[in-house]
C-alpha cells in the first residue's frame, strides 16, 4: 500500500468521524474500498444497513446509481451521496419508466415486479420489487398466475424454472452485460481444470451458464454457501469484485473467476479519490423527487412484507 493510499484512507477516516458518516460498499467494489467500508453486501443488505445506522447523517454508498437511490428511498432522514455520478448501471438504463409504462399497458392484467436493479422512476411504476436472493418468493407472495418482470430476463428465466409452471413470467428484455460475458463452454473449460470445484452461478447468468452450476444464487447467498459448505475449493460466475469478500472470509479455500475478464466497469469507477472528495466536499448527494420516492418505497415495502410471511 502506498503512502498516497495510506493517506486518503486516514483522511477518510477522519472525514467519517467528523461528519458522522458511514461508508457502504458493494461486493463488486475495488478491493481497496472494501477493504476501509463500514460494511460490504449486496444492494439491500447495505441499504437495510444503511436504516439501522441510527447515529449517522451521511452515507457514502460506494455502488452504483441504482444502490444509492434505493438507499436514499429507504433513508430519508439521511443523506445519500454517490461519490461519481457515472457510475451507473446499464441494465437499469435498459428499463426506463417510459417503458414499463408501455408494458403495463400491453399487460393490464399482470403485476410488474421490478428487480431492484432499476431506476427510481421505473420501481415508482411497478406493484413490487424484488433482489436476486428474494425474487421466486416475491413472486410467489403475490398469488397471481402471470407477472411481468424486468429488467433482467435471466433473473426472470431463472425465476420461471424455479417456480414452474404455475405462474407464467412475462419477462423484459434487458440484461447485465457484465454477467453475459460468461458463456457455458468456457465455464466448462474452467471446471475441466478444476474437477473438486464447486460452481456458483449469479441468476444473472445466461440460462445455458444456469444449467451447469452446483448453486445458482445472489452474492450474499454465494458468501453464506461458501461459508457453510465442507467444500475446499469453489469457482465463482459473477463480478470478479465478489472474490476479495469470499477469499477475506474463507482465507482456508480456494476461489476461482469462472472469467477473470468479469469486471463491471460502472462498479469500478469508484476509488478511494472519488470516495474522499465525494465526503469531503459532500458532493453527489441523491435526491428524488418526493412523489417519485413515496411510490418506489411503497414498492420496496412491499417487498419486505412478502419476505416476512
Amino acid at each position: 500500500m502506498g503512502a498516497n493510499t495510506e493517506e486518503l484512507i486516514e483522511k477518510i477516516a477522519k472525514l467519517k468521524k467528523e461528519k458522522r458518516a458511514v461508508l457502504l460498499a458493494h461486493n463488486y467494489q475495488r478491493p481497496e474500498i472494501q477493504e476501509i467500508a463500514d460494511y460490504v453486501g449486496d444492494s439491500i443488505e447495505l441499504s437495510r444497513r444503511a436504516m439501522d445506522e441510527k447515529d449517522a447523517e451521511i452515507i457514502v454508498f460506494s455502488t452504483v446509481d441504482f444502490m444509492a437511490e434505493t438507499a436514499a428511498i429507504l433513508n430519508p432522514d439521511k443523506r445519500v451521496f454517490l461519490p461519481l455520478l457515472g457510475a451507473k448501471c446499464p441494465m437499469a438504463r435498459m428499463l426506463p419508466a417510459d417503458l414499463v409504462k408501455v408494458w403495463k399497458t400491453t399487460f393490464p392484467e399482470a403485476p410488474l415486479v421490478l428487480y431492484v436493479n432499476s431506476s427510481a422512476e421505473a420501481k415508482a411504476e411497478c406493484e413490487i420489487c424484488c433482489t436476486s436472493a428474494n425474487a421466486v418468493e416475491v413472486v410467489e407472495s403475490l398469488g397471481v398466475n402471470k407477472v411481468l418482470f424486468g429488467p433482467d430476463q435471466n433473473l426472470a428465466w431463472y425465476v420461471q424454472r424455479k417456480i414452474g409452471e404455475e405462474i407464467d413470467i412475462i419477462p423484459m428484455e434487458g440484461f447485465c452485460p457484465t454477467h453475459e460475458l460468461f458463456h457455458a463452454e468456457n465455464v466448462l473449460k474452467v471446471r475441466k481444470e478444476h474437477p473438486d470445484a464447486i460452481l456458483l452461478v449469479h441468476p444473472e447468468n445466461r440460462p445455458e451458464v444456469q444449467m451447469i452450476a452446483d448453486f445458482i444464487g445472489s452474492t450474499s447467498q454465494m458468501c453464506r454457501y461458501a461459508k457453510d459448505s465442507p467444500a475446499k475449493e469453489f469457482i465463482i460466475a459473477t463480478e470478479v469484485g465478489l472474490l476479495h469478500r469470499l477469499k477475506k472470509e474463507n482465507p482456508d479455500k480456494v476461489f476461482i473467476p469462472a472469467y477473470e475478464g468479469a469486471i463491471c466497469p460502472n462498479m469500478k469507477l469508484n476509488t478511494l479519490e472519488s470516495i474522499y472528495e465525494s465526503l469531503r466536499d459532500e458532493k453527489h448527494l441523491i435526491t428524488l423527487p418526493p412523489d417519485i420516492a413515496k411510490r418506489a418505497r411503497r414498492a420496496l415495502d412491499r417487498m419486505f412484507e412478502a419476505m416476512k410471511k
